[in-house]
This record gives C-alpha cells, structure tokens and sequence, in this order.
C-alpha cells in the first residue's frame, strides 16, 4: 500500500477540493480540462496536446493495467506517444493500487514521480467535472502541506515551441517523402505515415522547410493557441500557393485555416474523449473519433476556396476543412486514435494516394 500525503487542487473560482497524493509531491499549476476516456492513458498522458494542462479523468479508476515497457521502434516510442509525460499534472477519483497487465513493466504512482509530475486521487472528479463544463476549462493548482504557488495560465505561452522537436529528424527508407511539421505531433502519426510507404522528414514547428525535397507536408497536432504559431503559418501558405498535397491534424487543421485566411477561437471546454461523433460534409455519414483540443476553427470565417469537411453531430463545431480543388485537407480529431477508434484512419491512405496522384500528373 502506498502512503499517501493529502493534496488540493484550487480552482481560480476559489473552488478547493482535497484528495490523495499517489504521484510526485510537486506543486504544480496550469489549466485544469478533463476526459472522458474509458482506456488509454500512457497514450493520453504523453500525448504533447496536454502540455500545460492539470487532467481529469472522468472513469473512476485509473492505474488498473500499469505502465507498458519503454521499448522502442523505427526510432520511436512503441508504447507511448512521445518521449515524456506532457501533462502538469493528473486528478482521478479512485487509484488502482495493484496493477495487472502482460506488458506492463511499472505502476502509473511510479511512472508520475519519474517524471515529477503530480497525481492526486480520492477527489470528486464528477462534481469537478460539472464546474468545468459549466464554467469552462479553468485555471488551476496542486499543493502539498504549507507549500503555495500563484496560478499560472499556459495559453499565454507559446506552448508547440515547448512540445515541438528542436532539430530536423528523419525516419524510414519509404518511396514518398513527407515533411512533418511537428507542432507537437502524436508518434502514431508517424508510425501512420511509415506504415504507408513513406520517409518522414520530422521538423521543428518554424522550420523553413521550403528547401526539402518532398513529396507532400503534414501539419501534426499540438497544445495551445494557434495564434501563437505564425511561423508556422507562413510556411504552410507557402505549400497552400502552390499544388502539392497537405494534410493537417488538430492544431494542424487550425493552422491550416488560419493559413488559408480563416479564424479560430478557444472553446468553452474543449472536445477531449473516444467518442466524439463527426459527419462527413454532403453526406449522413458519422464517424467515432478520438479528440484533444481546446480550439477549433470559425467555419463561418472560411474563404470561397475553401469548405469544412466534416462537423461536430453534438454541438457543430467544425471538425475538418479541404480546399475545393486542391490537395489540401485536415482533421480536428485525429485519425491515428492511439488510444481511441480507428475508424478514419482511412485518411491518411487518401493523404497518401494524393500524394501519388500529384507525383503522376508532374512526372517529367
């Protein structure tokens, strides 16, 4: 058993629940969101789109099936979805103790304290939960004893500066060759992109990439404001002024519009969960997706040229933009789940196939 130190998480609101220490006693603040994933939190939890953020995880119990083993596959995390633990830090209701998994090689308590990130577990997360949809994702703290910190707001940081990879990297030996510009990008993109014949070239989120030589670009997801980003920005009007294929996700479909003259705005709470339906634009279609975001893109803002692709079915945000003749398409959920469905992974094989398409059509 372990021994645990009591802990409280603050809310700006002056909202104060106490819970259980299980993690590092670090006192930690940022913006406080919450998920409502059933599974899948060594993905969740090194999942870069959180960095900055204090998570709740609505599923009562948490820790059940451990850490998985670090190992590693075409130069990347097998397990996990980046190299670390982006989230500041991690309140759940009822922590698993004992573990039991045939991969796992350490508990979640074990996993937080190597990464000296705080985990706090007895609290209410359901009443937590309520304030935040009803107020909206807010500003919050973890204290341990006397020890006090000032809240800290990690929107006002240019949070893919701190996700993103510092140096060009390139990964597999395949036929076409894909930019990734790593705003904060999940491994299962590139575990995606491999698994389709590709060589990605991995780049940091201001990466002047105009100089490659490649076949297509990929704007991965990442954390924060995508107004941050007009380095970014600049280079994918670049790409858009011209005709070969582009592909966003999450931050990458924000930076997409706000590159083709569109707006975006930060949302109330955020979509964060496995089960977010979206519908294909034209069509009854809908898809369950996996999602991660406190943005979205103002389809009302979007130019003549260009069209959304697919929208939220709960509350019509957008989900999605394409241009209406060119190559250019992204997502505001994330096809490559991990964790989540897979039920759109269908996409990057589209991606893929424009790429082609392009290489035929400008074959000398």
């Amino acid at each position: 058993m372990l021994k645990v130190k009591q802990a409280k998480l603050t809310l700006e609101d002056g909202t104060v629940f106490t819970g259980k220490s299980f993690g590092s006693e670090k006192p930690v603040a940022g913006e406080v969101v919450f998920y409502t994933a059933m599974t899948g939190y060594p993905e969740s939890l090194t999942d870069p789109s959180y960095t900055g953020q204090i998570l709740v995880s609505t599923y009562p119990m948490i820790g059940n099936y451990g850490v998985p083993q670090n190992m590693q596959e075409n130069g990347i995390h097998k397990f996990f979805e980046s190299h670390k633990l982006h989230i500041s830090g991690l309140i759940i209701a009822d922590y698993s103790f004992e573990f039991s998994h045939w991969n796992a090689e350490k508990s979640l308590s074990d996993w937080l304290k190597d990464y000296n990130v705080p985990g706090v577990f007895d609290i209410d997360t359901r009443a937590l939960t309520k304030i935040l949809r009803e107020k909206g994702s807010m500003l919050g703290k973890i204290e341990f004893d006397d020890e006090e910190i000032d809240f800290y707001d990690p929107n006002k940081e240019n949070l893919v500066a701190i996700a993103s990879c510092k140096e060009r990297e390139e990964y597999g030996n395949g036929e076409y060759r894909v930019v990734l510009v790593d705003c904060g990008v999940k491994n299962n993109i590139i575990r995606c992109l491999l698994n389709r014949g590709a060589t990605v070239i991995r780049v940091p989120w201001d990466y002047d990439f105009s100089g490659e030589n490649y076949d297509g670009v990929f704007v991965s997801n990442g954390p924060g404001d995508p107004a941050m980003c007009n380095a970014t920005v600049q280079n994918v009007q670049k790409v858009i002024g011209g005709e070969k294929p582009l592909m966003g996700i999450c931050l990458g479909n924000q930076l997409l519009a706000r590159a083709a003259g569109a707006d975006t705005y930060k949302m109330k709470f955020g979509h964060r969960s496995h089960n977010q339906p979206v519908i294909l634009q034209g069509t009854d279609r809908c898809f369950i997706t996996s999602q991660n975001h406190g943005y979205a893109v103002a389809t009302e803002t979007l130019p003549n040229e260009w069209e959304p692709l697919f929208t939220n079915a709960n509350d019509n945000s957008n989900e999605g933009i394409r241009h209406k003749t060119k190559p250019f398409f992204s997502t505001q959920f994330h096809p490559e789940a991990s964790s989540g469905p897979t039920d759109t992974e269908f996409l990057f094989d589209e991606f893929i196939e424009s790429i082609k398409k392009y290489r035929l059509t400008n074959a000398k």
